[in-house]
């Protein structure tokens, strides 16, 4: 069961965040959207909307730097920023967490834990940031060599043509029989373990 996440890091800005709230609502589809704390910032009503939608608040970091580079006090303080900034928003704790970059080391993902958060990696690159088309994203994505139950989609939002591949996308991949859900209904808490793809296997 694929999650579509929704990635909103700077310096992109929210030119179309209503037309994919609009697509996935059509769809009655819900997803993860990963926020850094500048775009909390910039577009306050905007992280309001996506939670009055449904859609879960996943934490992408203060400044969208590499994790792996920081202190485990600067890891902190990139996670819980923003988480603060979003609780005094909206009153919703967010948990998620996807690294920048997808760089992570044992020291992320410690002190992600700390935090109270669950760290997630993607395994579809839509590579909808290389404006290659609509048509591109959603072959890419409905035929990738990962796709499969438990797969994570990386698409951003404000790339040039993932809102007009979107709805494409939705069918495509629904079509292939897989349940588009957030990462929220995806992922294993407690009593699994990881395969060396870094799947969550259930114990």
């Amino acid at each position: 069961m694929p999650c579509f996440c929704r990635n909103l890091p700077p310096p992109w800005g929210n030119e179309d965040t209503q037309k994919i709230l609009d697509i996935l609502k059509k769809r009655n589809v819900h997803v993860t959207f990963f926020m850094t704390g500048g775009w909390v910032k910039n577009y306050p009503d905007d992280v309001k909307a996506i939670l009055a939608a449904g859609h879960d608040l996943g934490n992408h970091s203060e400044n969208h730097k590499n994790m792996s580079q920081l202190s485990a006090q600067q890891q902190q303080e990139e996670l819980m920023r923003v988480h603060e900034r979003v609780k005094e928003l909206t009153g919703y704790d967010m948990f998620l967490f996807r690294p920048p970059y997808g760089d992570y080391d044992n020291s992320v993902i410690l002190t992600a834990r700390q935090c109270g958060y669950y760290p997630i990696q993607w395994d579809v690159d839509s590579l909808d940031w290389k404006d290659y088309g609509a048509e591109d994203i959603v072959n890419r994505v409905v035929n990738h060599k990962h796709l499969g139950n438990g797969s994570i989609i990386l698409c951003h939002n404000g790339a040039k043509f993932t809102a007009d591949a979107l709805d494409d996308l939705i069918t495509g991949l629904q079509d292939k029989g897989y349940q588009i859900v957030p990462v929220s209904d995806l992922i294993y808490r407690d009593n699994y373990h990881m395969d060396s793809e870094g799947r969550q296997i259930a114990n």
